[in-house]
């Protein structure tokens, strides 16, 4: 097979939002289908009505631009294997399943849900709870299989509802060639006559999956672990068709796990340990709940990609930081394991750092820019060159996102309150009358900056003997109305002389009438 004719598909349900595992599965396709030259599908399997989800698709298709994923074929783009909905294919999945019906690997089945729960209920009773639909059940139940022909004929005549299921051959072992985790063998009395066609006109995925990635000649099929045990069913269904020759290979991603603990990473993980779970903010439809994305948290893209890459896949190397063209020049299925990977919240935000000191000064104002929107700071207090001076002094204490404005709005918005208790831990008798003097000191400074801030400080310092300390911490209180943010003198130096001034003389008169406290 020549590279260039290397396929893969992105295939989500729009059930719901899109969990970071399924962008991980997104993300390996993209990079193995841009590696080889190949192309990359997206194709929308909304098959199950039931659990239809009103937004989701849109969503999926935001998060994963977002990401930075292209597709070459989707509903969007198009392609030559339109349409890319699944339920827009329901009369392709027809033909086909007639055909496993006509060669006799598949049959009608009339079961009420009803009556299969009690056969349930019946085998539970006898000690069997794990009853299913089999070649060891299928006779004893209501199908084309055990009926007289006219019976079941008759049923269908007089539309009694059906759904089609999958004749599983007895005893046989089906080998799955995985490329992740080499040959598997299951033997076929594990296996049951799943559902291919459901009672509403509309296959189930087994169904479907096979058929489309048939039909848009699909090379690999790579995809998540949970799918490992459909993967028999799904060689079944090529080899039932007359498709072995040209069945895709399969690559079966080890799970993204909890930070503690074992078990697969869930929303109320997340929930719990407080980070996010999906690429971008969810609002349930149905609840109004919203739930927080990985960029509304203030994460890059990139930063999420290179966080993604790494559950899994081990570049072999001791690199950790990625560009987009390194990953896929770098990606191969044979480095990624077969065991699943804990998810670090803090080892995401490490990487998101990182990615955040890469960034151009332009590049992270207009990352601060919706803040200073959001807190309508006037443009002229925020000229750019005033805002590239806070970005310098800012940018590595940022993790994520708002950290830019959490560490930088005290250089927009003059503090309205002072912590008490930073203010009776450093605020001594003296205090007032030290920074009263050393203000007189500074008005009359004819360059204010950040050298001749430090020279008046030290000749402040040694000729009244306060110690450093006595000076600066009450000054950065004034400032910035706690003891954080960046060196005084850088602080001072930025704000300007005029502020400086403005804010101690506002912050004595508010800490000495005792109106300034929170």
């Amino acid at each position: 097979m020549k590279e260039a004719q290397c396929r893969v598909r992105f295939a989500p349900s729009p059930t719901g939002p899109l969990h970071i595992g399924g962008v991980r599965t997104a993300l390996y396709n993209y990079l193995f289908a841009r590696r080889l030259g190949g192309t990359m599908i997206l194709r929308i399997e909304d098959t199950d009505q039931n659990r239809f989800v009103p937004g989701a698709e849109a969503y999926i298709v935001n998060s994963l631009a977002w990401c930075g994923f292209g597709f070459d074929e989707s509903p969007e783009k198009g392609g030559p294997h339109a349409p890319y909905r699944q339920s827009e294919r329901s009369a392709i999945y027809k033909t086909y399943i007639q055909q496993l019906i006509d060669s006799g690997h598949a049959y009608y089945a009339f079961d009420t849900e009803a009556s299969l729960n009690e056969m349930r209920e019946k085998a539970k009773e006898s000690g069997n709870h794990s009853f299913q639909y089999d070649h060891q059940t299928r006779k004893g139940l209501q199908n084309s299989l055990s009926l007289p022909e006219e019976v079941w004929k008759n049923y269908m005549a007089e539309g009694v509802p059906y759904v089609v299921r999958i004749k599983i051959p007895e005893n046989e072992q089906v080998t799955v060639h995985d490329l992740i985790r080499g040959e598997v063998l299951v033997s076929t009395a594990n296996l049951d006559d799943k559902v291919l066609f459901k009672s509403d006109g509309l296959p189930t995925y087994h169904l479907a999956n096979v058929v489309d990635d048939y039909l848009m000649k699909i090379t690999h099929v790579i995809r998540g672990e949970e799918w490992l045990p459909s993967a028999p069913l799904h060689v079944l269904l090529y080899r039932f068709f007359g498709w072995e020759d040209i069945m895709p290979k399969f690559a079966h991603l080890p799970l993204i796990l909890k930070p503690d603990g074992n078990g697969k990473l869930s929303k109320r993980d997340g929930d719990r340990l407080g980070f996010p779970v999906f690429p971008t903010a969810w609002k349930d439809p149905a609840s109004g709940e919203i739930y927080s994305g990985y960029r509304e948290s203030g994460y890059l893209p990139e930063a999420v990609v290179n966080i993604l890459a790494h559950l899994g896949w081990n570049p072999g190397t001791e690199q950790e930081l990625f560009s987009m063209e390194e990953l896929i020049s770098q990606f191969s299925l044979e480095r990624v394991g077969k065991h699943g990977s804990k998810f670090d919240p803090e080892k995401a935000k490490w990487f998101n750092h990182q990615y955040m000191q890469k960034k151009s000064e332009e590049e992270l104002i207009l990352l601060l820019q919706p803040w200073l929107e959001k807190h309508q700071i006037d443009p002229s207090v925020a000229s750019p060159a005033y805002l590239a001076s806070v970005i310098a002094l800012v940018k590595e204490r940022a993790s994520l996102v708002p950290d830019l404005w959490n560490n930088a709005w005290f250089f927009f918005i003059r503090p309205e309150t002072y912590d008490q208790q930073v203010y009776q831990k450093i605020w001594q008798p003296g205090t007032t009358g030290w920074i009263t003097d050393f203000a007189l000191a500074v008005e009359k400074m004819a360059d204010f900056n950040k050298d001749s801030l430090h020279d008046l400080v030290q000749e402040y310092t040694t000729s009244t003997g306060v110690k450093m300390g006595q000076l600066m911490n009450p000054l950065r209180l004034l400032m910035v109305g706690s003891n954080q943010g960046p060196g005084m003198m850088d602080l001072a130096a930025t704000l300007g002389k005029e502020e400086f001034l403005a804010r101690t003389e506002i912050g004595l008169q508010k800490l000495t009438s005792g109106a300034g406290g929170n």
